[in-house]
């Protein structure tokens, strides 16, 4: 089959060594084995795989790197003894609607030293009595399981995403930035705004005043003019 339909458009033209992100959602495997992934991709830190058909973890490449798989909505029961070997550095795994149905199954993740967070939702092992305290448990080194604590409460979204440390810091910085941009330029546009208002009420005020002037100067004409016709009237009474 042809390995350029295994990976993304995007990645044909790069080494394996220099892709950090891999994610090949919806592709489909061979006997476990995805076409194009090979132990090549030694700086990968997150590996995406959900919904590929595997049933087990077993022919997945040595990804020493790696910080978080994603194997929602697989097939996988049990064989996660390889995941150790595989995968030692993994923080976060997402086994989400596989069939995994007892806790023994789990037994292998304890050599999973820097496992931080784990997922099993929609897995019938979730249905057994006592199911989250067992986990933690079994697995002390665990500090989230379905995205919260031993007390329920949830974790920061940075580790329920489990996504990969700084990947994002970039993209949050630049909305930080858009964001100040954007309150700077509000800011601008309000003061411009109570500018206008301020010098339409001035010119309003200066309007009246000059009317009142008009009216009084007005006034003090008529007055004036009155007083200078009364002398001659006065001399036509007496003719």
């Amino acid at each position: 089959m042809d390995t350029d339909k295994r990976i993304p458009l995007e990645l044909r033209n790069r080494t394996p060594s220099d892709v950090k992100e891999l994610v090949l959602d919806n592709c489909r495997s061979i006997e476990g084995k995805i076409e194009g992934l090979t132990d090549e991709f030694e700086e990968l830190e997150f590996l995406s795989t959900i919904n590929v058909g595997l049933t087990s973890v077993a022919n997945l490449p040595k990804l020493h790197k790696l910080k978080k798989l994603e194997l929602s909505d697989n097939r996988i029961s049990g064989g996660l003894e390889v995941s150790a070997e595989k995968c030692p550095n993994l923080t976060h795994l997402n086994l989400s609607g596989n069939k995994i149905k007892d806790l023994s199954t789990r037994e292998p993740l304890k050599k999973l030293e820097n496992l931080k967070s784990l997922d099993l939702f929609n897995c019938e092992v979730t249905k057994l009595n006592d199911y989250r305290e067992n986990v933690f448990k079994l697995l002390p080194q665990l500090t989230y399981l379905h995205g919260s604590d031993p007390d329920a409460k949830e974790a920061p979204d940075s580790d329920a995403e489990g996504y990969v440390d700084g990947l994002d810091d970039d993209d949050d910085d630049d909305e930080e930035e858009h964001g100040a941009d954007a309150q700077v330029e509000e800011e601008e546009e309000e003061e411009d705004v109570s500018g206008e208002e301020e010098e339409d009420e001035e010119g309003y005020n200066d309007g009246e005043v000059d009317d009142e002037e008009d009216e009084e100067d007005g006034g003090e004409e008529e007055r004036g003019q009155k007083r200078t016709r009364e002398p001659g009237d006065e001399g036509e009474d007496d003719d």
